[in-house]
């Protein structure tokens, strides 16, 4: 143990400014958000960044060099969220119908980019980044237990071909919604309903 008096009121402090220094962090990433939900990845500034967050923009170079690092640390933010949330589902999928499933699935991708307007323009900017494949197998791997609760019959390899299937669906209705106005992507998502519980009605029953 260190016999410095001093060391526990210098850790003490440390603390705060963290807690502070995090805080900042997370009000740049909302202001990002907001700016390129607005204007769009390619049209968004460092400098309406900062204006945005009421930040000085020497500031903001502090905590990220560039637009595209407060982009990767919004898709680090949304796929942790995402993921949360796709943990939650699949928590009481057993106790849900197949059509209940099918549709909560759907419904969780529609309401997380309702929520989070950056999201599309922030999922498509070409950045040299790619999620963490053992994430999205695991991701994978829990759905496809879930879907064996529903049909027992299925082998793992099966189970995780029809998780690929069904989230690559899900994906696809992405860059449609981010394209339609309010009306259409209520049709769009009525008509992804119909194909995924197609789909899974089809392997599961």
């Amino acid at each position: 143990m260190s016999s410095d008096p001093n060391a526990t009121s210098k850790n003490a402090r440390r603390t705060p400014q963290q807690q502070r220094g995090a805080q900042r962090m997370q009000t740049m990433l909302a202001a990002a958000a907001e700016v390129i939900a607005e204007n769009g990845y390619d049209a968004a500034t460092m400098t309406a960044i900062a204006a945005r967050s009421a930040s000085s923009i020497g500031a903001l170079y502090q905590y990220f060099p560039n637009k595209d690092a407060i982009v990767r640390a919004l898709r680090v933010l949304y796929g942790e969220e995402m993921e949360s949330r796709w943990d939650g589902l699949i928590v009481v999928a057993e106790g849900l119908s197949v059509q209940e499933l099918s549709d909560r699935i759907i419904d969780l991708m529609v309401d997380f980019s309702t929520q989070h307007p950056a999201y599309f323009a922030v999922l498509n900017a070409s950045l040299n980044y790619r999620r963490d494949a053992d994430a999205r197998l695991r991701l994978r791997e829990r759905f496809g237990r879930a879907f064996q609760q529903k049909q027992p019959a299925l082998n793992d390899e099966q189970a995780l071909r029809l998780a690929n299937v069904a989230l690559q669906v899900v994906k696809s209705l992405n860059p449609l919604l981010s394209q339609a106005d309010a009306a259409e992507r209520m049709q769009l998502v009525a008509e992804f309903k119909l194909v995924l519980s197609g789909y899974l009605n089809s392997r599961l029953a």
